[in-house]
């Protein structure tokens, strides 16, 4: 039986040390939880709690999930054709689906603006892949960001160049009750979480192809470009993907090449690996 992982404010104070051992297990194959609770410095017991709390499954299966071969594995079992997502129900059975996800889109107008008359507020937190950045406006979350690969500075610039003439104001306050939903909704406790999606028309169909991947399922780009009627558009897509503004919530790790490789990810690729396999482990692939 898999273990309830912690909540995803408390695992985000693990990830430091759940991001070193991440990085040793899918470096150093068939490490022993000796030898891994060694290099953490913890005894052997305290790193399997801790790991387990975290990822869910002990540190041996999670290693398997980092493999090379995972999102090929992936590909093969657990491929979405968003074409007929739809119609099968397979989108229905998503995760943030059934937890109250709302969206909606900025108008083309506010879009051409570059954000100006728009006040965005803004906080830090710790999330349960590192330290993150979450921005709202007053309609719901516009931009989450995860800071450990690129630096807090970075990714600051990232989401505020975005939205140039937009004002934008530090405000924990205001963003406590978005992140306490994010929190919510990761954590699998019901919790209507809104999005602002604030993007050009080709990237709000590609975020809205994204939303449409269940929960430890993935698609390829070349999908994503035939489900929103440009298939030749799939370089495209992929920049489009790579421009998803809310991390993790509209999912831009669910899409890989078709080869079977990860692509690229914005905020990391350790960062999209983790969170694939996290996913995989919550869901049970590969366990039977």
């Amino acid at each position: 039986m898999v273990a309830h992982p912690a909540p995803p404010l408390e695992q985000g104070y693990y990830w430091p040390l759940m991001r070193r051992a991440i990085e040793r297990l899918d470096a150093g194959r068939d490490l022993s939880l000796d030898q891994i609770a060694d290099e953490m410095n913890l005894s052997p017991a305290h790193f399997q709690r801790v790991f387990s709390r975290w990822a869910g499954i002990s540190p041996k299966r999670f290693q398997q999930y980092l493999t090379l071969g995972h999102a090929k594995a992936l590909l093969d079992a657990r491929f979405t054709t968003l074409a007929t997502a739809d119609e099968t129900g397979l989108s229905g059975t998503g995760r943030l689906h059934d937890l109250f996800l709302r969206w909606e889109a900025m108008s083309p107008g506010d879009y051409a603006r570059k954000g100006a008359g728009l006040t965005i507020r803004h906080a830090s937190a710790d999330g349960p892949f590192g330290p993150m950045i979450a921005m709202a406006t007053d309609r719901g979350l516009c931009g989450l960001a995860f800071t450990a690969e690129t630096g807090p500075e970075a990714a600051m610039r990232d989401l505020c160049g975005r939205w140039p003439n937009a004002r934008f104001v530090e405000d924990a306050a205001a963003l406590a009750p978005h992140i306490e939903g994010f929190a919510a909704t990761l954590d699998g406790r019901p919790a209507e979480t809104r999005l602002h999606l604030i993007g050009a028309p080709f990237q709000i169909k590609v975020w809205e192809a994204l939303l449409r991947i269940p929960t430890g399922h993935v698609t390829t780009y070349g999908e994503i470009a035939g489900a929103i009627g440009a298939p030749r558009a799939v370089r495209a897509v992929g920049t489009a993907v790579g421009r998803n503004p809310v991390s993790l919530l509209i999912p831009c790790h669910r899409a890989i090449r078709a080869t079977g490789g990860l692509g690229g990810y914005h905020w990391g690729l350790p960062v999209k690996r983790a969170i694939l396999a996290h996913e995989a482990a919550s869901t049970g692939f590969g366990t039977g």
